[in-house]
């Protein structure tokens, strides 16, 4: 079953997950991950990203970010494509650093944007490189040290984190740190890096399930707002997509089709083979390809009222030829939906 693509719409909360092929170190030294570090800070910068949280473990990565205009998947392909170019070169290697794709969750920020800072920032713990809670306050390769003040990275975004647990900057880290301590008990939570609304197996309801998606953490509702707003930004796609085809290739193709040379559509003339695929065109024009009367009028050297009366007539005859509509359509989609 192929993969379905990331989900992502400005504004999202996304805890990112990057893992070294067949599990081995993407970090070897200090230098490696300050390379990792300084290439992340720009990319976030550049797109306007703010950084909640992050951990570097010797073999993988954990991101916590909120997206801005500039798409996750541009991001996150700038920082890995640099940084693994850079690594192969440094350490004389060739071929793959990271596993597959990286893995990039939805999450709902109200209910869990805490929880996941916490949880990423434990992994220092969790994974050995340090043993308790003062180590990990000055632990340079993990946000926790910088929200506490031991470290410096002006990318991080740390008063947003911070307010939630009060005004006051040294009262709010006390509070955050107690926080952060709290879940050391918690271990490994897999709900926090699977998605999909863990913990449905005890619900019945069919429905509970189909609302169910693996990239998304959140509630039913949060789950339904965003795959809705996905299906809007997908169709807003295709639609900029046809448009760029443009209108000539959509005169080529009617004219292939329909057994006439380019001129003779744009000739006109009284024969009817020339007539129906001027009417076609229209149509596929104008509602296919989101073109202006105007656009289309200039090309077939008609008025915008002659283009309203063909396209009219072109949805009739496509309606009434199946086979011939359905064909336009796969050729259509065929393109838009291409890389």
């Amino acid at each position: 079953m192929p993969r379905r693509p990331r989900l992502d719409a400005p504004g999202c909360l996304h805890h990112i997950i990057v893992r070294g092929i067949e599990r081995r170190e993407i970090f070897r030294d200090d230098r490696d991950r300050e390379n990792f570090l300084t290439r992340l800070g720009e990319v976030l910068q550049d797109g306007e990203a703010k950084c909640f949280a992050w951990a570097l473990i010797p073999n993988h990565v954990h991101i916590l970010l909120r997206t801005a205009t500039t798409p996750l998947a541009r991001m996150m392909r700038r920082l890995l494509t640099g940084y693994a170019v850079s690594f192969n070169l440094r350490h004389q290697r060739s071929g793959h650093l990271f596993q597959n794709r990286y893995k990039s969750i939805v999450c709902e920020e109200d209910s869990y944007l805490l929880e996941l800072v916490r949880y990423i920032h434990l992994n220092g713990i969790r994974a050995g490189l340090v043993k308790q809670m003062d180590q990990l306050d000055r632990y340079r390769w993990c946000g926790h040290s910088v929200l506490m003040g031991y470290e410096k990275r002006d990318w991080q975004t740390t008063e947003e984190v911070l307010s939630y647990f009060g005004r006051k900057r040294s009262y709010a880290r006390r509070k955050y740190r107690r926080f952060v301590a709290e879940g050391i008990s918690f271990g490994r939570r897999e709900e926090l890096t699977s998605g999909g609304n863990r913990g449905r197996e005890e619900k019945i309801d069919v429905e509970m399930f189909v609302r169910s998606d693996p990239r998304v953490l959140g509630s039913d509702k949060f789950v339904e707002m965003l795959l809705a707003s996905d299906d809007r930004m997908m169709r807003e796609r295709n639609v900029l997509k046809r448009k760029k085809i443009g209108l000539k290739t959509c005169l080529a193709l009617v004219s292939k089709e329909l057994g006439l040379t380019e001129e003779e559509l744009i000739g006109g003339g009284r024969r009817r083979t020339v007539t129906v695929a001027r009417s076609v065109f229209c149509h596929l024009a104008t509602r296919m390809l989101g073109a202006t009367g105007r656009q289309v009028s200039e090309i077939l050297q008609i008025t915008p009222a002659a283009v309203l009366y063909s396209l009219v007539r072109g949805e009739k005859i496509l309606r009434e030829k199946s086979l011939l509509r359905e064909r336009f359509n796969n050729y259509l989609n065929k393109l838009t939906t291409s890389p």
